[in-house]
């Protein structure tokens, strides 16, 4: 692959200003580069009101900057419209956020398997649902609805979600910040191998012991050495 195909990720001066009714203007995101290529693991450290959140929702095909490109496999997710923005997301794109977003009444496959609505999931994803569920221990609690787990069972529902249609990238939004340590290891360990295996993986914390070599360090919308 040649050019900015070759990248999983690309974002190109991405800067994103709020400007509410009748209140000063507020700049989130400053001019932001940022590239990823397969097998890499991205943690962005910055204090909470960094941008860190805004980055990853731009990133993410959620929310549209006010300046700047963001490619995902050389695609312009910004060019697309809102239904096929919504497409490839759900193809290409894993989420796992601090909050879990799951749906308290449901079980864990039907937590795991809802992005595979509306078409419905298919044999093959069921049966990767099931090897999500032994891989992250969740076998014993399958039939129960997550408002009666615990919270690293819930975190670890929700990263299998994330990784159900086996994304090229998957973007993690504090992802340990409500864990315990075992279970943030589990999640550590799952996002390593994510991305051994050839993912790519930006995580946003501002939790310093998770940095490592590949850490920048995002303050006041902008990287800084």
């Amino acid at each position: 692959m040649t050019g900015s195909q070759k990248w999983v990720l690309e974002l190109s001066e991405v800067s994103k200003v709020y400007s509410p009714a009748r209140r000063p203007s507020v700049t989130a995101l400053a001019g932001v580069d940022l590239r990823l290529l397969p097998g890499d693991l991205r943690v962005i450290c910055g204090p909470s009101g960094s941008g860190k959140s805004t980055l990853l929702l731009c990133a993410g095909g959620l929310l549209r900057p006010s300046l700047g490109k963001v490619l995902l496999q050389g695609i312009d997710l910004y060019s697309l419209n809102a239904a096929e923005r919504a497409e490839c997301r759900a193809r290409r794109i894993g989420f796992v956020f601090q909050q879990f977003h799951l749906i308290p009444f449901l079980d864990i496959k039907a937590n795991i398997l809802v992005g595979a609505l509306p078409g419905g999931p298919d044999a093959a994803l069921r049966q990767r649902a099931d090897w999500l569920i032994e891989r992250f221990g969740l076998q014993e609690r399958v039939k129960h609805p997550v408002s009666e787990l615990s919270v690293g069972e819930r975190q670890r529902v929700a990263l299998a979600r994330g990784l159900l249609f086996q994304p090229p990238l998957l973007l993690a939004d504090e992802p340990t910040g409500n864990l315990d340590e075992a279970n943030a290891n589990i999640v550590m360990q799952a996002l390593q191998e994510f991305a051994e295996a050839g993912g790519s993986v930006l995580l946003v914390t501002h939790n310093r012991q998770l940095e490592n070599a590949e850490t920048l360090r995002l303050v006041q919308g902008q990287f800084v050495s």
